[in-house]
């Protein structure tokens, strides 16, 4: 009999690990062997160690939580054929996203998550830890980077965002879709994506401070004014269309742009900014010019997440600017 592959799943908390008591909703419950222990198909697929890495609602998570989370399943990784792990569903995309940028293996690590808690009807957290052990234990995962598998579907770790506040299908990658999906037994990969994204660290202490400010028509100059206040270590920009904000503002931004990083990135959910096409006041050939760096096809959360590891391994403006040059 061939021997199973070794697959180590990392618990951090999320719905997937919640039970409600009494008028206790949202009580973090379950570690990674009560979740294991609840899906007994997984012996056919694969041998299985559970380890409790974190217990937190996945909005408590912080940049730290998430290089703690990459050191886990890169550790684990050294005595394992894949890693699955086990989060919440409301910043699923940021952690995908920031495990993209802090580990480089070739062993699959497999994100996965649950809309219903455990004891609800149609519980979805079982159905998706079979699935993506499935995707942690196959040969074709190898290789292809950080994953999310989630509603049967195989997502790229980079592309992916919750889409949907309460329904189980609730994960996209538009405009691109999902690169695979599990059938039965079987894993399949419908595409690959093309290339790594750049390879950051969490250089330790405070997280930077990069909050994302969405502006709409008429960008007010006292919301700038409050930017350059506020004691931050950078800023996101989540703008109209290919990167344009109000003609009043652009100066202010200028301005700040010369105190901390401003990364601008699109709001409309898909393509990305552009950077030679507009030259009118508040346009992104006028951002550029008074040095604000666009997001090239990060949205604003993954652009937080980027932003603030280049901070936090020590990056200056012109590092920063060839980091996001990199997307």
């Amino acid at each position: 009999m061939p021997q199973r592959p070794r697959v180590i799943i990392l618990s951090t908390g999320g719905t997937i690990a919640m039970i409600a008591r009494g008028s206790d909703a949202g009580a973090l419950r379950l570690g990674a062997k009560a979740l294991a222990a609840a899906v007994p198909q997984l012996e056919a697929i694969a041998d299985c160690e559970t380890r409790d890495i974190l217990a937190k609602p996945s909005a408590s998570l912080t940049l730290a939580d998430q290089a703690l989370i990459g050191e886990a399943a890169v550790a684990a990784a050294q005595t394992a054929d894949g890693v699955v792990i086990t989060h919440g569903t409301d910043t699923l995309e940021e952690t995908a996203f920031g495990l993209a940028l802090l580990t480089r293996i070739e062993t699959p690590i497999v994100l996965t998550a649950a809309m219903r808690r455990a004891d609800q009807p149609g519980a979805d957290g079982p159905a998706n830890l079979l699935a993506a052990v499935r995707v942690a234990a196959s040969k074709a995962a190898r290789g292809a980077g950080v994953l999310v598998v989630i509603d049967d579907e195989i997502h790229a770790g980079p592309l992916i965002r919750k889409s949907h506040s309460f329904r189980t299908h609730a994960f996209s990658s538009a405009p691109f879709g999902p690169i695979g999906y599990v059938a039965e037994d079987r894993v399949r990969f419908a595409l690959v994506p093309a290339a790594p994204p750049p390879l950051m660290r969490f250089g330790g202490g405070r997280p930077p401070i990069v909050p994302i400010v969405e502006a709409g028509p008429g960008l007010e100059r006292e919301t700038v004014a409050a930017l350059a206040a506020g004691g931050f270590d950078g800023v996101i920009l989540s703008l109209p269309g290919a990167g344009h904000v109000a003609a009043e503002a652009a100066p202010d931004l200028g301005r700040l742009a010369e105190r901390m990083p401003v990364v601008f990135a699109s709001r409309t959910g898909a393509g990305e900014t552009l950077c030679a096409s507009y030259a009118y006041a508040g346009s992104e050939i006028d951002l550029i010019a008074r040095g604000l760096i666009p997001a090239r096809w990060l949205d604003a959360r993954k652009s937080r997440i980027a932003l603030q590891l280049a901070l936090a391994q020590g990056a200056d403006l012109a590092q920063t600017r060839a980091i996001f040059d990199g997307f």
